[in-house]
């Protein structure tokens, strides 16, 4: 099971702020805050640099590598900023987030996965948009997933991400998401699944405790993968809980092991 740190991403003001005054001393902190919390990538996002998108990248992932040696999740829309961002994340298998089965989309960002031989996020929508069902998000995940093999991608290089939507725009919005993960881990058990986990409590109070609580029932029907904020002991405290129930953790051993560093706390 993965989690990957989303602090770096100039969405986040402190690290626009960051970003805008070159600050590397606050960029690198943030990257090893979030190593030293657990996280095992590191996604680096800097979308809202439209007008310097790539160079933006370039400055941070090199930032980012001069004091942490993490994997890092290269995400943009932007195929040549994945591509800038994928030259400079030179240490172990990078992430790609993310690919879709919008044809367009496909077509510009396979060819980086296949070069840089990386992992990838790839996200059950097509030209037709978001799926609205469970039903649906199995025929997106059908064709991405038949895809990506064929083009010699491996399965367990593949993080399927189903799209969650807020919860307080439809209650049914956790449901479909979970009945997708079932069913699609029913029929390819060897694919992962990961989540932007914070979109389920987006407008609503309390966020972190609707967080929190859609992350275990997420645990318990196939997600083993996480966008999230590692700083939170909370979510990394309850992850790591679950982990153990789910059958994740052998002897218990990692959960034990953050208990007795302080990592991990009721």
């Amino acid at each position: 099971m993965l989690v990957v740190g989303e602090l770096i991403n100039t969405s986040r003001k402190h690290i626009r702020e960051a970003v805008e005054a070159k600050d590397a001393a606050y960029i690198q902190r943030i990257a090893k805050e979030q190593v030293e919390a657990g996280a095992d990538y590191l996604d680096i996002n800097c979308g809202t640099r439209v007008f310097d998108e790539e160079e933006t990248m370039a400055w941070l992932v090199n930032t980012v590598r001069e004091v942490v040696q993490l994997p890092l999740c290269i995400d943009s829309p932007n195929p040549k900023a994945l591509a800038v961002g994928l030259e400079f994340a030179s240490s172990g298998q990078s992430m790609v987030n993310s690919i879709s089965a919008e044809k367009e989309r496909f077509e510009s960002v396979l060819p980086l996965v296949q070069k840089y031989k990386t992992k990838v996020v790839a996200l059950c929508m097509d030209d037709k948009g978001i799926p609205e069902t469970a039903e649906d998000r199995l025929r997106v995940a059908d064709k991405l997933i038949s895809d990506l093999l064929a083009e010699g991608i491996l399965q367990d290089d593949i993080y399927l991400d189903p799209l969650i939507k807020p919860l307080g725009v439809n209650n049914q919005y956790g449901v479909e998401v979970l009945d997708s993960v079932r069913s699609i881990h029913l029929k390819y058990p060897k694919i992962h699944f990961v989540c932007g986990l914070s979109n389920i409590s987006f407008g609503l109070p309390e966020r972190k405790l609707l967080n929190r609580a859609f992350m275990v029932m997420n645990i318990a029907v196939g997600m083993d993968a996480f966008i999230l904020d590692p700083l939170d002991q909370s979510i990394m405290s309850m992850f790591g809980a679950a982990r153990a129930l789910a059958g994740q953790d052998e002897y218990c051993m990692e959960y034990i092991t953050g208990v007795r560093a302080g990592r991990i706390k009721a």
